[in-house]
């Protein structure tokens, strides 16, 4: 009788465990994607796809098949659907099905009463690491109670006055009970119906106001933004779910994404950079981070890269329509589909599943050879990367035209670096190995993107050791817009991107503006920024006269064949030659850029 029941547990637990584990963790993929997606927009968006994701964990697709069942008001035979459409959605929501535990009877002897044996042992490991979670979550919240009950309530002094201006300007209505604590623990939101703000004595003698303020602020926003409930969530799901590694994983991406968007949102109130990352830093230097996941702190997530995050000024996107509906669609489909197959009653079945990803690896080279350009003459310098056999062909080329090559950037976007920069010039002779080659062709032969610029950088990396960050900076552009008598250009179609550069000319049978524009920084000493709003290829022929600041400029460069050559003194400038011969202008502004900064960089030697 014992063995009877026993075997029943097994054959109906086993599989609904496996499908629940694959469902989940098809979701994760999938919200892995979104935040992917995701990734140049605030983290906030990031933090509620790995929340669904982890909350998924708590509610089984079986029981959206339940309420599919139950909403039917007429009964639907399963020959009404798609056999194919029913046997898909089996094959994608229950891949492990009774059946594949079953067997016939005369295997049930030998291998059902092996794997029943089993069952008890795996349910007491499972309680063990379940009761154990929740024994360690117990003693660091018993450490925090009694940290609690020590402490003093702060009624004024200047921390209370500046938590509640900071309530003020962050929307909070009730404000937040604020305990002075003796022990060593860092500033952090306790509860979750009503939080508690506890601070540790000893802090606020090594915060200016400025740096206490934007502590504060942090706190305010976990109180905001509910964190400490959505934490004690997944908890729970961790202590459910102890045996899979994934939740842990999942549990780390919303700590980080967590604290990246109050991070964020301090910012955005108008928190110095630099401030708000040395009182973090201040704060991890005198305190003890929090040990429970549910008691929101300062501290959390990995310190390094919140202060990268902190201290680069990027432009953060709000999500657009499109991304909106990209949300709202994915959450209507994981909510839709199982509800269907409850509504069509699908027959379970058993398949297969397989996904092949392959991408580039980093590239290698066979040869390398990089050598001092002796030539005095201003000649043009030569790059020339050939995708049949790999070779990178370089001639009195300067690490700042490399970098701009390998970054699309203008030489007003390149900062810092030594001071030969652009003024050593050097001969590279390059050569990809025949498998990274062969692999590069394969990539390219099955339709996919790929990158050249990653060679180059590779290149500059191992041989020029150069080392840089990117950063976000205001700084003096023009933006190029149609003038308002329309523009002059024509639409070349499908036509080859092709540009005739010479002094005082640019002439193209079909190249896009963005490249136009890049052209016009480099003659100009500014970043010109497209803003025309035109797509495709475009015919231009635009003649003007040159200033000697830009011939200094394309010498520099090494831009043209011949700067000397004798251009029309009667031609117009630059700006008013764009306007007359192709309707457009150059408007001054002053608006935030990537600036490419070099860290570090140094001359190879001969080789």
């Amino acid at each position: 009788m014992m063995e009877k029941y026993v075997t029943s547990a097994w054959t109906g637990v086993a599989p609904g465990l496996g499908n629940h584990l694959w469902q989940s963790t098809l979701v994760a993929l999938i919200a892995g994607l979104l935040t992917l997606a995701f990734r140049k927009h605030h983290a906030r968006a990031r933090y509620g796809v790995w929340l669904a994701a982890s909350l998924k964990f708590l509610v089984p697709f079986s029981l959206l098949v339940e309420l599919g069942q139950r909403l039917r008001w007429t009964r639907y035979s399963t020959q009404s659907v798609s056999p194919g459409f029913s046997l898909a959605i089996d094959q994608i929501s229950q891949p492990f099905s009774q059946s594949a535990i079953r067997v016939s009877s005369a295997h049930t002897p030998s291998i059902v009463p092996t794997l029943t044996n089993f069952f008890p042992l795996l349910a007491v490991l499972w309680l063990c690491g379940f009761f154990t979670v929740l024994l360690l979550w117990t003693v660091r919240w018993y450490r925090i109670s009694s940290a609690m009950r020590s402490s003093v309530p702060l009624r004024d002094g200047r921390e209370v006055q500046a938590l509640r201006r900071v309530e003020r300007i962050g929307g909070l209505r009730n404000p937040i009970p604020l305990l002075l604590s003796h022990a060593s623990l860092e500033p952090g939101i306790f509860g979750i119906a009503r939080p508690t703000l506890i601070w540790p004595d000893g802090i606020s003698k090594r915060l200016d106001e400025a740096q206490l303020e934007a502590v504060l602020a942090h706190e305010v926003w976990h109180v905001r933004r509910r964190d400490n409930l959505f934490a004690a969530l997944h908890m729970l799901v961790e202590a459910v779910f102890w045996f899979y590694p994934l939740v842990w994983w999942l549990g780390a991406r919303l700590v980080e994404e967590r604290e990246r968007a109050c991070d964020e949102e301090v910012v955005a109130l108008g928190s110095d950079r630099q401030v708000y990352a040395e009182s973090i830093l201040k704060v991890c230097e005198f305190c003890l981070g929090s040990p429970l996941p549910c008691v929101s702190g300062v501290t959390g997530a990995d310190l390094k890269k919140r202060m990268v995050h902190i201290m680069n000024d990027r432009i953060l996107h709000n999500l657009g329509l499109a991304r909106k509906l990209l949300l709202t669609a994915a959450a209507a489909l994981a909510i839709a589909i199982p509800v269907t197959f409850g509504l069509f009653n699908a027959t379970p079945g058993h398949a297969q599943a397989q996904a092949t990803n392959s991408t580039l690896a980093a590239p290698v080279f066979s040869s390398v050879s990089v050598k001092p350009n002796g030539s005095a003459d201003a000649m043009q310098s030569k790059m020339m990367f050939s995708l049949m056999d790999g070779s990178f062909v370089a001639r009195g080329v300067t690490l700042q035209r490399l970098i701009q090559m390998a970054y699309h950037v203008q030489d007003s976007q390149i900062s810092g670096g030594p001071d030969w920069l652009n003024t050593a010039k050097f001969d590279v002779d390059a050569k990809l190995d025949p498998s990274f080659v062969a692999a590069m062709h394969q990539q390219i032969s099955d339709h996919k993107n790929f990158d050249d610029q990653a060679i180059l950088k590779a290149l500059l990396t191992s041989e020029f050791k150069l080392a840089t960050h990117s950063e976000a900076r205001t700084v003096a552009v023009y933006d190029l817009v149609t003038d308002e008598n329309g523009m002059k250009l024509q639409a070349s179609g499908n036509e080859p991107r092709m540009m005739h550069l010479g002094p005082g000319e640019l002439t193209s049978s079909g190249a896009p503006l963005e490249l136009l524009a890049a052209q016009l920084s480099a003659r100009l000493g500014r970043p010109v920024v497209d803003k025309t709003g035109l797509k495709g290829n475009y015919a231009f022929n635009l003649h003007w006269a040159p200033d000697p600041s830009e011939d200094e400029r394309l010498k520099q460069s090494g831009e043209l064949v011949a700067l000397g050559a004798p251009t029309d003194s009667n031609a117009p400038s630059l700006m008013t030659a764009l306007q007359e011969q192709l309707g457009l202008k150059l408007q001054p502004q002053t608006e935030p850029v990537q600036v490419f900064v070099v860290e570090h960089a140094e001359q190879p030697s001969e080789n």
